[in-house]
């Protein structure tokens, strides 16, 4: 089995990001090793019991990487959130002080809406439509040899 383990995002602060992914967002906090060079490796998680992708919090180094802090997708939507319960997410986050670029909208994909991390990177809470359920054949509908 192969999957993406992590996906760098890179913050301005370890401390800041942390409180926003794991108060505002509901992540857990996955790991917090200080490194031999004086950093740390961050690592949040979505969520207990969840099989997916963590986020390495990385603390930006230099003018080149500070100024992709916010804006690692060019203003696009770059992460996609997935939750088994969109109202119940929506309200914590909105209560939370999560900015929302939109009213969420029912689309044929599920219900969706586009928000902002700490940093302005654009994300979509989304909570897909449930796949219909394929039903074996009745007698009558398999094909006869």
């Amino acid at each position: 089995m192969r999957r993406i383990a992590l996906v760098t995002l890179v913050v301005d602060d370890h401390d800041e990001a942390i409180r926003f992914f794991t108060e505002a967002l509901g992540f857990r906090l996955a790991e917090d090793t200080p490194r031999h060079d004086g950093s740390r490796w961050v690592v949040v998680e979505p969520g207990e019991g969840t099989a997916g992708t963590g986020l390495l919090l990385a603390l930006a180094k230099g003018e080149r990487q500070r100024a992709r802090t916010g804006d690692q997708t060019g203003g696009r939507v770059g992460f996609f959130l997935h939750t088994d319960d969109f109202a119940r997410d929506h309200r914590r986050m909105t209560a939370a002080g999560v900015t929302f670029l939109e009213e969420p909208r029912h689309e044929a994909y599920g219900t969706v809406a586009v928000f902002q991390d700490l940093y302005g990177n654009r994300w979509d809470l989304l909570q897909p439509a449930a796949r219909p359920t394929r039903t074996p054949p009745t007698a009558e509908e398999r094909p006869r040899s």
